[in-house]
């Protein structure tokens, strides 16, 4: 199992290209599955989520070519129905094949998900969607299975659906299916998400005919077929905004390329609170930081509110800045679990239901560590960068979910990262 020894406290300076967004690069390949035509799609992170996703499609019949910086995706020929546990257990994202295999073809087998143990993250929404568009659903024995055969042409009907919770991955699944059905779909209370618009946006190219992409109602008339299209992939604002947030703590300077800056207002308005300098471009932004830093207040919320994937990164941030602040969790009950990792690099934080109090301290101190979910392994990095001494960190294969080549590219800007194997 690989870790990563980190000695801190160099500053960050240069350039960084922020690769495609992991969490509109997953639904948008599995978006293939509603046609047979070819998916050519760019800026496809170099991810192991990725490459669960491929080898899950793959599994399905679905062929897949990297053609320099392009990936063709063609479902022409889907063999299976299914998709497995044991293909889909490290991964959330693959409940999405769901509406796309019971939309085109009217019956699927899906394993309930797996995913980073941050808490609970039901999937009923996406059950109760699908059986308003009139789909039959049974779950036993961990699977999911759903057909449509019982009616009208196998077709999802159109419906008006209230979601209960915002939920990401449920207007997607919802979206993708209600694209092939018969009718009109209305979402209430649908995600707004940067990514969930992207996949939007690539469906529409396809032939899709979805409205209200951004807002809470999104409305999908459904369509006979979807056909090919290209489409390039947003850039992933987690992965900016914990660069972000690493600059921050160590100081220096450094310009992030291949970025939308309002996809990252509240994240950029919270360092903006910590007394950093940003300067933003219209493909491009510049932080300067000189590491001496306030302590702000997060509270976690759907888009466009502050990221719960950015909360771990900015709790780190408030460990060496100054003064006493509140970071509140609304998302996942069970997010706090870098917080016991960070106090062993000495960092000062009560944890009081779902709300923790941080005192800031001059510096952290190096320390072995062990990295328990995605977002919590970037904040030990970002922690580590910062802290005096040498930091090792353990079970970083959390990292390598959604993070390209993130060692490479810190150590690019100065950092002084090692892989050991």
């Amino acid at each position: 199992m690989d870790k990563l020894v980190i000695q801190g406290q160099s500053q960050l300076h240069g350039e960084l290209e922020i690769s495609g967004a992991k969490n509109a690069a997953l639904p948008i390949l599995i978006a293939s599955l509603l046609t047979e035509d070819t998916l050519s799609l760019t800026h496809i992170p170099h991810l192991q989520d990725v490459n669960t996703t491929k080898s899950l499609l793959k599994y399905m019949g679905v062929d897949i070519k990297n053609i320099d910086d392009v990936t063709e995706v063609t479902a022409k020929e889907v063999i299976n129905k299914n998709a497995p546990y044991e293909r889909v257990k490290t991964m959330r994202a693959s409940i999405l094949v769901l509406g796309p295999l019971l939309a085109r073809f009217g019956e699927a087998k899906v394993s309930l998900p797996g995913g980073c143990a941050i808490g609970s993250r039901p999937v009923d929404i996406h059950i109760k969607g699908l059986q308003a568009m009139g789909a039959k659903i049974d779950i036993h024995s961990g699977y999911i299975e759903a057909s449509t055969k019982h009616l009208p042409r196998s077709k999802l009907q159109g419906c008006i659906f209230y979601m209960d919770i915002v939920t990401v991955t449920g207007t997607e699944n919802l979206m993708m299916a209600a694209s092939l059905s018969h009718g009109i779909t209305i979402l209430e209370n649908s995600a707004k998400e940067p990514e969930v618009v992207d996949l939007g946006e690539c469906l529409n190219k396809m032939g899709a005919k979805i409205r209200g992409l951004g807002t809470d109602i999104i409305t999908i008339e459904g369509v006979d077929e979807l056909h090919k299209a290209s489409h390039d992939v947003i850039f992933d604002r987690i992965e900016a905004g914990t660069y972000l947030t690493a600059v921050a703590m160590t100081g220096g300077d450094v310009l992030l390329r291949n970025v939308k800056v309002e996809c990252l207002d509240a994240i950029i308005q919270k360092l903006i609170e910590t007394g950093i300098k940003i300067e933003a471009y219209e493909n491009s932004i510049r932080i300067k930081s000189d590491g001496k830093l306030k302590a702000v207040n997060i509270r976690t919320a759907p888009y466009p509110a502050f990221p719960t994937d950015m909360q771990a990164q900015m709790m780190a941030l408030n460990t060496i800045a100054d003064g006493v602040s509140e970071v509140t969790e609304t998302i996942f009950e069970n997010r706090f679990m870098h917080v016991q990792e960070l106090i062993r690099m000495g960092a000062q934080i009560d944890i009081r239901g779902n709300t923790a109090i941080i005192r800031g301290k001059e510096y952290l101190e190096g320390a072995s560590v062990m990295a328990t979910d995605l977002r919590a392994s970037a904040s030990l990095v970002i922690a580590s960068l910062a802290a005096k001494g040498q930091t090792t960190i353990d079970r970083i294969y959390h990292l390598d979910r959604g993070y390209e080549k993130l060692e490479d590219k810190l150590n690019q800007l100065g950092a002084n990262i090692k892989r050991i194997h």
